[in-house]
This record gives C-alpha cells, sequence and structure tokens, in this order.
C-alpha cells in the first residue's frame, strides 16, 4: 500500500474497528503529535490512549476518509467521524445523539508507519447545531 492507502486503512478499519492490538503495524514506536509546532511524544501507548478515551466518549464511532492530499511523506485527510455521544467529553453530560464531527488529519509517514499525527476536529459546528454549547 501506498501512503495514502496506509493512512485511510488506519483510519477506516483499524481506528474504525477499534482494533488496537494492530496498531503496531501502523503507528511507529516514535510517533509525535504535532500541534502547530510542538511535537509531543505519544508513540503507539499514546495513540492507543487516545482512541481509548473516544470510544468511551462515542463507543460506536466510525471513520470515514472523504478526500486526501499527499504531500512527500505527508497525508492530508478530511475525515467524518460518526458516533452516538454516551460519555462525558469535556464537561458535556452524555445525549445519547448520533453525532457528525469533521476534521483534518495529518500524517507523516516513513517505512509504512504513522510517525506524526497532528490535526483538527470541528466539534464547535456539531455541539452548536446539537445545542451542547450556546453562542456567546
Amino acid at each position: 500500500m501506498n501512503n495514502k492507502d496506509i493512512v485511510k486503512y488506519f483510519y477506516e478499519v483499524i481506528v474504525s474497528e477499534n482494533l488496537l492490538d494492530e496498531l503496531s503495524k501502523y503507528i511507529s514506536e516514535d510517533c509525535v503529535q504535532r500541534a502547530g509546532e510542538k511535537g509531543i511524544f505519544i508513540g503507539i501507548d499514546g495513540m492507543k490512549q487516545h482512541l481509548l478515551a473516544l470510544k468511551k466518549t462515542y463507543p460506536d464511532y466510525t471513520m470515514k476518509i472523504i478526500r486526501q492530499y499527499v504531500a512527500d511523506d505527508y497525508v492530508i485527510s478530511e475525515f467524518i467521524m460518526r458516533g452516538t455521544h454516551k460519555g462525558d467529553f469535556i464537561g458535556i453530560t452524555p445525549t445519547n445523539k448520533v453525532l457528525e464531527i469533521t476534521g483534518v488529519d495529518i500524517d507523516k509517514v516513513i517505512n509504512g508507519r504513522i510517525v506524526e499525527h497532528g490535526g483538527a476536529a470541528n466539534t464547535f459546528e456539531t455541539f452548536l447545531e446539537h445545542r451542547l454549547i450556546k453562542p456567546v
């Protein structure tokens, strides 16, 4: 698989089907989370903890990649995450509503594994639409 296919398979299959035992095939032991110019080591365990936290909030969530762009070793993926809000999230009480959240992930892939991960999820519009937050 090329880098684009690896990233798409990772999100749509490994993440969506909660195949956490497969993470080491797709995530580098040295994986770093990018936030602007900052890099925070997360490794395989950090990625696993992140995905477990998401599953507590949205136990049935799935990800669908709708567009991808490749630049050198980077894969930029626009996604739709869909799941039932069953767990507390940043103080928002579970609603049991199915929420769709759009976003963009930016992953750097070297030797078939993600070595850098970053991006943003557009929770604001979804939370506002479902009245989970109020306009100021």
